[in-house]
């Protein structure tokens, strides 16, 4: 669940992008630029994937120790980085100005207007991408697996309301979608922190607080676990989504509610500056 949210934002916020500057470009008629909007976009997803591979293939081949220092180290900066993307967007609610007004200055210049018209949408794009990455190792880390159906579905969401807006021109309520999704995603960067702590535990960097409750069920006899554990189907949606544990440390549950309370305070104060 926790990485259907996470594509259909990012991916949402992408085409976004890419929809308001196409429209820019039609609209001003340098329709002969659209090109390189889509060669930067391909540069930025094919960068984004290089990325991916290397992030999977420096924890893959580090020792036990210092595999979960990374890990943990990766959990905090997943969530330190997804907290001011959700404040950011909160406090920036108008993109579709700024954008514009960079396509403008790019389009004003005498030369080069091709590449600062890739440029523009390679950055933009990019940036996503590496989020995306970030986060969804993120999501790994926490759950043990991606589900690629979820992040298809988020995806497809993603792309779909771009389409009702740049193409049907239909109006869509995306104040809506990103505040409800702002709330969960608060609550995913709560359980990265609070992961990230479990996984400094573990390696020593952090002095093991002890264990503040123990309601795991037991595993089955074949080694399966139950439902309801946090590593069971039910329970893996929650921990992914809220950070659940079943037998968390004192640390972790103190540094998953420092970080509800320090994310929801930053993104309504986001909001009420931007309304």
């Amino acid at each position: 669940m926790a990485e259907l949210l996470i594509i259909f934002r990012e991916t949402l916020e992408a085409v976004l992008i890419v929809g308001i500057l196409l429209t820019y470009l039609s609209k001003t008629q340098r329709k002969e630029l659209i090109p390189r909007i889509w060669q930067g976009v391909g540069a930025a997803l094919f960068l984004s994937l290089i990325a991916s591979i290397l992030v999977q293939n420096i924890a893959g081949g580090l020792s036990s120790s210092a595999e979960k220092i990374f890990e943990g180290v990766a959990m905090l900066t997943a969530a330190i980085v997804l907290g001011t993307m959700i404040v950011w967007m909160a406090k920036n609610s108008n993109i579709a100005v700024e954008l514009e007004g960079k396509a403008e200055k790019t389009l004003e210049q005498s030369s080069g207007v091709g590449w600062g018209i890739f440029t523009l949408a390679f950055i933009a794009v990019f940036r996503e991408g590496i989020e995306t990455v970030l986060f969804l190792y993120g999501v790994m880390i926490n759950q043990g697996s991606v589900s690629l159906l979820s992040s298809l579905a988020g995806a497809a969401g993603a792309l779909g309301i771009g389409y009702l807006i740049f193409i049907q021109g239909q109006r869509v309520p995306l104040k809506t979608f990103f505040n409800v999704s702002s709330v969960l995603l608060i609550f995913v960067a709560a359980g990265m922190v609070a992961y990230g702590f479990h996984e400094l535990e573990s390696a020593g960097i952090i002095p093991d607080t002890g264990r503040i409750w123990d309601v795991n069920p037991p595993k089955f006899s074949d080694g399966s676990y139950p439902a309801f554990h946090d590593k069971g189907s039910i329970g893996a949606i929650a921990k992914g989504l809220f950070g659940w544990n079943g037998d968390p440390s004192y640390a972790e549950v103190g540094a998953w509610f420092t970080a509800v309370l320090v994310l929801a305070f930053a993104w309504r104060r986001a909001n009420s500056s931007a309304k």
